[in-house]
């Protein structure tokens, strides 16, 4: 079986967010389990690989030469005028503004490399590859498509005046079609001519059928149902574990290992070692709660927390948050950067790891936070209502805290439960080493795509 994984980023090669850790990761573990897997992505600057082959591709009415590089897992499309840039998708200014050209030729480039070499799946992963199936369909392309939302609410919408750019009939933009509002989706361009949908957990995959969750797309995902499957991410246990972690104060596997490294975080903070800790890695943005979590610093000090935060994002917040890190010395740490080896230490260093995200898709960071014993306070949506399950103090079961109203009040009874079985250290080193156990791995969803690519291709299914 081969597989053509076609994304816009994936690790070691570009990275904005976690899309990339999924498509740079993903494809090893389906290797593993002797699946053939290719990634596909742009040849962006800094990437280096040996010259494959050469294309000509028909884009705004010219004929393109287009080169294509590859190396032993991937193959990169290299058009310098659009992918050598120093971002990947815009500047801190905002978006480029040729987006829908630069992804447009992207995916007609992928299209004459699926011409050259055969493949029995092609896994097309968020908005900037939504084209892919769009033109498989209008081109023969007769190898089966996957379409992988990671994040609904990022849709590649462009407008009406772009729309020759694609190089499709008119037919294409009607209510049925790629049209949205007036202008043009990538996104619902996926949905409507990939054979299967996945979506990154079985729980979000319900949630964007909702008008609360589907960002003006929840009736194409209604319909489409039928052909639509939540599959939870994983983590890579390689690079997240406290047993070999290279940037950890001590290795750990049990909860007596975690709280040497309790001490180690606090003293590098300046925090208090006897007070419970709250750590949090997340992009700063209204999405990932931050809009509660701001009316509740004060409270989460007067509770009797530390609180550490690690991420950068939406600067309207910072000053804020920096605010309170000024006003709370010893007990509130601020850190806007991004710090690879400090966020290591706040996992493995924490007592709890919040996450109060309105929505998430998957959430990787409540993996994390469990492989490490970081008891995860979570908002239950998403692959957060999937992975964490509460906690019960009389049978031991469970593995950390949810609310499930979107409020500061119901965030605050939360924390306040959770300091009350923090206070019982008997059962809370309990849950920190039930936490440990579980098993949230790649190994896990690789598995699941294997079992749905061999439905599509041997159970002779109608699409």
């Amino acid at each position: 079986m081969k597989v053509a994984f076609v994304c816009s980023e994936a690790i070691p090669y570009a990275k904005t967010g976690g899309l990339a850790d999924v498509c740079g990761t993903l494809p090893l573990y389906l290797r593993d389990l002797g699946v053939q897997t290719y990634i596909i992505l742009p040849k962006y600057k800094g990437i280096l690989a040996e010259k494959f082959i050469d294309l000509e591709v028909e884009f705004e009415g010219d004929k393109k030469n287009i080169s294509v590089f590859k190396d032993d897992i991937a193959f990169f499309i290299d058009y310098p005028e659009y992918f050598n840039r120093e971002g990947l998708y815009g500047t801190p200014s905002g978006d480029y503004a040729d987006n829908c050209e630069r992804f447009s030729l992207f995916a007609r480039a992928v299209i004459a490399l699926l011409k050259k070499i055969k493949f029995d799946i092609v896994h097309c992963h968020d908005w900037q590859t939504g084209l892919i199936p769009l033109y498989m369909k209008k081109y023969g392309i007769d190898f089966r498509s996957i379409f992988t939302i990671h994040n609904l609410g990022y849709q590649g919408r462009f407008s009406r005046e772009k729309f020759p750019v694609l190089g499709v009939e008119w037919d294409y933009f009607t209510l049925e079609g790629i049209e949205f509002y007036g202008g043009i989706n990538f996104l619902k361009a996926g949905l409507l001519y990939s054979d299967i949908i996945t979506t990154v957990s079985p729980t979000y995959a319900q949630e964007i059928q909702t008008p609360e969750f589907g960002f003006g797309l929840e009736g194409v995902l209604k319909r489409y149902n039928h052909k639509l499957y939540g599959i939870l991410n994983g983590i890579d246990y390689k690079i997240w574990n406290p047993e070999n972690d290279k940037y950890i104060y001590e290795p750990y596997n049990n909860y007596s290992g975690k709280k040497k490294n309790k001490s180690g975080i606090t003293n590098e903070l300046f925090l208090d070692t006897n007070k419970p800790l709250i750590g949090m890695v997340s992009r700063i943005a209204g999405q990932k709660g931050f809009d509660i979590l701001i009316k509740i610093l004060d409270d989460i000090v007067s509770l009797n927390y530390n609180f550490v935060l690690l991420g950068f994002g939406e600067e309207h917040y910072y000053e804020k948050l920096k605010k309170f890190g000024d006003s709370y010395p010893g007990q509130i740490s601020i850190n806007i950067k991004f710090d690879e080896s400090l966020a290591h230490r706040i996992y493995a260093g924490s007592d709890f790891f919040l996450m109060p995200s309105k929505y998430e898709p998957c959430g990787l960071g409540q993996m994390i936070s469990l492989r490490y014993g970081t008891v995860p306070i979570v908002f239950k949506t998403g692959g957060l209502a999937d992975t964490v399950i509460q906690f019960n103090p009389e049978t031991l079961s469970g593995n950390g805290f949810l609310f499930d109203s979107y409020s500061a009040q119901s965030l605050i009874d939360t924390l306040k439960y959770a300091y009350l079985v923090y206070n019982r250290e008997e059962i809370f080193s309990k849950l920190s080493e039930n936490c440990m156990k579980y098993d949230f791995s790649w190994n896990n969803s690789a598995r699941e795509y294997k079992k749905l690519y061999e439905k599509m291709i041997y159970k002779n299914l109608d699409f």
